[in-house]
């Protein structure tokens, strides 16, 4: 058990703002906002895919706010997800600097003809935050994929 010292009440409000950038990042996604979801990083985020945590290699390697779109898109092909953010854990956090972890369970739902499958992916975040004119983004988004299972729904 982590032993709570006192914080400052900017500090509060630091860690705070980045929770709630986490879960806008996951309300966007649910929501196919793909704009509102870019909009959540810096126009120089680094945004890298690893789809098996076993696997050096990632899947994916972007380095702009741009070449997000299509990643987001992606989520259209979908018929409902649901993206439950768990634990987040800020590791350091400076004036304008903050790196953390954050758990999610996303939820995919496809639907062809009478068939619905679900797909559950265990999700972990390690970021990089960076706060400019007041607001906290993502400037870096390293996402690992821990574990994914398939099955057909009723």
């Amino acid at each position: 058990m982590s032993k709570h010292i006192p914080i400052s009440p900017n500090e509060a409000a630091d860690r705070l703002a980045i929770r709630e950038l986490i879960e806008a990042y996951a309300h966007c996604a649910d929501r196919r906002d793909a704009k509102g979801q870019m909009a959540l990083f810096t126009a120089d985020t680094h945004f890298v895919v690893y789809m098996n945590v076993k696997d050096a290699k990632p899947a994916m390697d972007l380095h702009s706010r741009e070449e997000l779109a299509p990643v987001f898109a992606d989520l259209n092909k979908y018929n409902a997800t649901t993206h439950f953010v768990g634990q987040s854990t800020i590791f350091t956090l400076e004036a304008n600097r903050a790196t953390g972890e954050a758990y999610c369970l996303a939820h995919h739902v496809t639907v062809d003809g009478a068939k619905r499958r679900l797909m559950i992916a265990s999700l972990r975040y390690l970021d990089t935050f960076a706060k400019a004119d007041g607001a906290w983004l993502f400037e870096e988004r390293l996402l690992y994929v821990d574990w994914m299972e398939e099955r057909a729904m009723s």
